[in-house]
């Protein structure tokens, strides 16, 4: 106990924040030995999606110490005199830990420049490269829950960072000792909407968005910064300004609408929905709240609207880029817990397709000549022959695009559900889903994976796993990460990996099952049908 006291002392006295300080006082005066455990005894890790975690005192928490040692452990990587763009979300104390880490940066001798408002990260991810900028910080949780913040780190080619470099920034942060020691600067840029925000905005025009503008959009943001930025980008590429849920207009770091603020949650859209049915709207759009992701629902033929998957929306925007792209090498790229579709619409188009590991950060580093990248947790970035406007996952450029596209649709007097069964005819239907367990215990995780790892099924849902392959050992030149893969007999797919980003496990399923006699209804039905039983027998197989 001793020794978490000293450390709770010592952090506490190089601590800049009140709140903080008091939040430790508190626990050191009631000798809460589980609190000090939960804090000190562990930390939050630097690596390639940078830091996330709940907000709190001690370095197993998000919090100003924490947040200026990853500053001053990134400024020791670059070395004085490189720039780095930071930007913030409306979270809570997201832009007390930018203007921390522009303090440190430049009393380390770099050049900082702070965007002056709460926008979306994309529009950080593009302000690297259209400053010439050697890093970017975006101070975001993205779609995690209220209490948590987080801290993604971007390099040169505005693109999230990959090993090597996460762990020579990790080693560096660790070097770094008390932060009430560190040399803290004043003189950062401030970045206003028209040095950035324009910019971004004018660069987005360049997307396959067409010719076509009557469409009528329900919009939310979700209490994050998405609302005023999708507005703008409507309004300048010629579109009828979507209607926003009131309720969720204006960033709020408490979320009060809904449990989680991830579009993929449970009664996340109610209130989207609600509204698209109040003003009978063409499209539903959403943004999660740092705006990087783009969730889409469409009508329904006889009333309601349907929420479309990640990769449902992905090969509808694969294809629709193709079609509006040239040139012979192009590139399309995916992650592995998607939909293998992709794959089949690469190569009907002729151009190059490429899978990797999960996350925006490996997508961007597929190859050249890439014009889409898109991951089924509703990430996406969408090019045209002037390259990717965005070198991450962009939710304003895919909204704005997903509009083009479906107002194209509506002028032939057809909808998105029509272009999926195109799809569904020509390469057959790719239904996906996904099976989540949230944990408290992360060693359930671990126990899960090496259920299966050591006793791998031999059948799920009456199919035969034709082919189990650990992930962890790299497979198909991909670089080693923790998860398994399986593959079914009757075309089938299953991928258990650990979440990234949050306490979860997940599995993603896949069945491919081809049109009979153009009766695309009774395929879906029929997949529908495969993809609960093999959830059932998976989630057996896990034991959680």
């Amino acid at each position: 106990m001793s020794d978490l006291v000293r450390l709770a002392e010592e952090w506490r006295d190089q601590d800049p924040d009140p709140e903080t300080r008091a939040e430790l006082d508190a626990i050191l005066e009631r000798d809460d030995r589980a609190e000090l455990e939960a804090r000190f005894g562990a930390k939050l890790e630097f690596g390639t999606a940078g830091l996330r975690g709940a907000l709190g005192a001690g370095p197993n928490r998000m919090n100003r110490v924490t947040v200026m040692r990853a500053a001053a452990g990134l400024a020791r990587v670059l070395g004085p005199g490189r720039h780095v763009v930071i930007g913030y979300d409306g979270r809570h104390k997201s832009d007390v830990f930018a203007a921390d880490t522009a303090r440190v940066l430049t009393g380390a001798g770099l050049r900082a420049s702070v965007m002056a408002g709460k926008w979306p990260t994309p529009v950080l991810a593009f302000a690297v490269r259209h400053l010439g900028a050697d890093a970017g910080v975006m101070v975001t949780a993205s779609h995690n829950p209220p209490q948590d913040n987080g801290y993604k780190v971007y390099w040169g080619d505005g693109a999230q960072i990959v090993p090597p470099i996460d762990r020579e920034i990790s080693e560096a942060i660790d070097a770094v000792g008390r932060v009430d020691a560190l040399p803290l600067g004043d003189g950062w840029q401030t970045l206003g909407h028209d040095d950035i925000v324009v910019p971004y905005l004018r660069a987005l025009t360049t997307l396959p968005i067409g010719d076509a503008r009557e469409i009528s959009v329900a919009y939310t943001p979700l209490h994050g910064v998405g609302g005023a930025t999708v507005s703008e980008a409507f309004r300048a590429a010629g579109f009828e300004v979507p209607v926003m849920v009131s309720r969720q207009a204006m960033p709020d770091p408490d979320f009060p609408t809904v449990a989680f603020p991830n579009p993929e949650e449970p009664g996340a859209m109610d209130l989207v929905l609600e509204l698209a049915a109040a003003t009978h709207a063409d499209l539903v759009i959403a943004n999660d709240p740092d705006a990087d992701r783009c969730a889409v629902g469409t009508p329904l033929p006889d009333g309601g609207y349907r929420m479309l998957t990640g990769d449902e929306v992905g090969g509808l925007l694969a294809e629709h880029v193709l079609r509006h792209t040239s040139g012979g090498d192009r590139l399309v790229a995916t992650s592995i817990v998607s939909s293998s579709l992709l794959a089949k619409i690469a190569a009907a188009h002729g151009v190059r397709h490429a899978e990797t590991l999960t996350g925006f950060k490996w997508i961007m580093k597929s190859g050249p000549g890439l014009v889409f990248g898109y991951e089924e947790a509703l990430g996406y970035s969408v090019g045209s022959d002037a390259g990717l406007p965005v070198h991450d996952k962009d939710g304003v450029g895919a909204a704005l695009t997903v509009a083009g596209m479906a107002a194209m649709a509506k002028r032939d007097g057809r909808s998105l559900l029509d272009l999926l069964d195109d799809q569904a005819r020509r390469y057959g239907l790719h239904a996906t889903t996904q099976l989540s367990v949230r944990v408290e215990d992360l060693s359930l995780i671990a126990k899960a994976i090496e259920r299966l790892r050591t006793h791998p099924p031999v059948r799920l849902a009456g199919r035969t796993v034709e082919s189990a392959e650990d992930l962890s050992q790299g497979v198909a030149g991909l670089p080693p990460t923790e998860g398994l893969r399986y593959r079914l007999s009757g075309d089938a797919r299953i991928v258990v990996r650990p979440s990234g980003t949050e306490p979860k496990l997940k599995c993603y399923l896949e069945v491919v099952v081809p049109v009979e006699g153009d009766d695309v209804a009774a395929a879906r039905a029929r997949a529908a049908r495969d993809l609960e039983d093999l959830k059932k027998d998976l989630s057996l197989a896990l034991g959680l």
